[in-house]
């Protein structure tokens, strides 16, 4: 069989461009807390010393922005000065506005509600776009694998920071995860790179011990060998890290919240976006539809495609990519994907219950792969194959 590699990237909750995601993140859900239909697209940029609020909010509940920063920036883990970035001392600086008047109406009050009773018609999408789904079935998550080890990774860094296990670990931190592949099958880890900040006085062969032990923790044994490679901190050194080494801004980690590069990306990025954005909640869906294909049994791998127009309701288009994997064309699959879901956003956010505060914890580790969140349910299956018999 063709041997391949394919390499994928996660970051800690550390990371400056994840300390934006998730005050983005934290901002939406204090506010849909309190107002479910608030409009809301929050962007955050960091650097040393220095948060910066930024977007445009629509609700009719008061909000804390700099309290909220704060509380964010001290769970993640930057409470010391020495950092050069803490939660008590760091500016915090906003600039909001309401959302555009022009938008506002496009999502409202939909032009496919013209010709139609259908209350589903009624709202728009909040802009133009498309947006990517997949599934496969290389893990129990229907996700491909390397990027589900990579976050397993990054989640193991700042769960033996955070227990103290691990002591001189500080925030900041990446791991990158290459998979060799025989044909489609990932039959082991070909290397394993991770960058963890730390503190001065840390010892680099005790680092290296300890972060060994860290990746056959995470990783499971079938995919490591003696063929495997490490690399920790190639540099050999990493104290200055979170925005004191690098600035941060909302959105700019989207493969790593995706599928590790595995499939395309629409180009819009998730965090800070209440769900009439569909950037963020038909990606949500898209991940819905594919992995219910899978789960189903239809197809090994799937991919779709949604485009959306501002201030139409319905999809301008649908593109299914199942690579081979599935006895049903293309065609009959988007027959069976427009029979059993419903891709407008009013119904996306109905199916999948958006209007809550769930969205700070989709900001670590990436926003697919995980049980707890709606889009990952497999309550379709019956319903897909009762169609599909229906269309043989």
């Amino acid at each position: 069989m063709k041997h391949k590699l394919f390499t994928s990237e996660s970051v800690t909750i550390g990371h400056p461009d994840k300390i934006c995601d998730q005050i983005s993140d934290a901002v939406l859900d204090y506010i849909l807390e309190q107002d479910p239909d608030a409009r809301v697209a929050c962007d955050v940029a960091v650097n040393t010393g220095l948060v910066l609020v930024m977007g445009e909010i629509t609700t009719e509940c008061y909000v804390d922005i700099p309290k909220i920063v704060r509380q964010t920036v001290k769970e993640i883990g930057y409470t010391d000065a020495r950092y050069g970035f803490d939660y008590n001392s760091c500016a915090v600086l906003t600039s909001i506005d309401e959302q555009s008047s022009d938008i506002a109406m496009g999502v409202l009050n939909s032009i496919d509600y013209q010709d139609s009773k259908d209350p589903a018609d009624l709202i728009g999408a909040g802009d133009q776009g498309m947006v990517f789904g997949y599934a496969c079935r290389e893990t129990p998550e229907l996700m491909p694998l390397p990027i589900m080890l990579a976050h397993a990774l990054t989640k193991g860094l700042t769960e033996y920071r955070q227990s103290g296990r691990l002591p001189y670990l500080r925030p900041d931190g990446k791991a990158q995860v290459t998979v060799m592949y025989e044909g489609d099958t990932p039959v082991g880890v070909d290397s394993v790179l991770i960058s963890t900040q730390h503190c001065e006085e840390a010892d680099r062969k005790t680092m290296e011990k300890d972060i060994w032990s860290l990746v056959n923790d995470c990783i499971p044994k079938k995919y490591i060998n003696k063929n495997t490679k490490f690399l920790l901190n190639p540099t050999g050194r990493f104290v200055t890290g979170g925005p004191q080494g690098d600035s941060g801004l909302t959105g700019r980690k989207i493969i790593a919240d995706t599928y590790g590069g595995y499939c395309p990306h629409g180009g819009g990025a998730f965090s800070g976006k209440d769900p009439t954005k569909v950037d963020r909640s038909a990606a949500y869906m898209a991940r819905y539809v594919c992995k219910n294909i899978v789960a189903a049994g239809l197809a090994d791998k799937c991919q779709i495609e949604i485009s959306y127009a501002i201030g139409k309701a319905r999809p301008i288009s649908l593109y299914v990519e199942t690579f081979g994997t599935s006895k049903y064309s293309d065609a009959a699959l988007m027959k069976i994907i427009n029979e059993v879901f419903d891709l407008r956003p009013y119904s996306i956010i109905k199916t999948l219950d958006l209007r809550r505060p769930i969205y700070c914890q989709t900001a670590k580790n990436g926003h697919f792969g995980k049980p707890e969140f709606p889009w990952e349910r497999t309550d379709k299956v019956s319903e897909l194959l009762k169609v599909a018999k229906s269309i043989l």
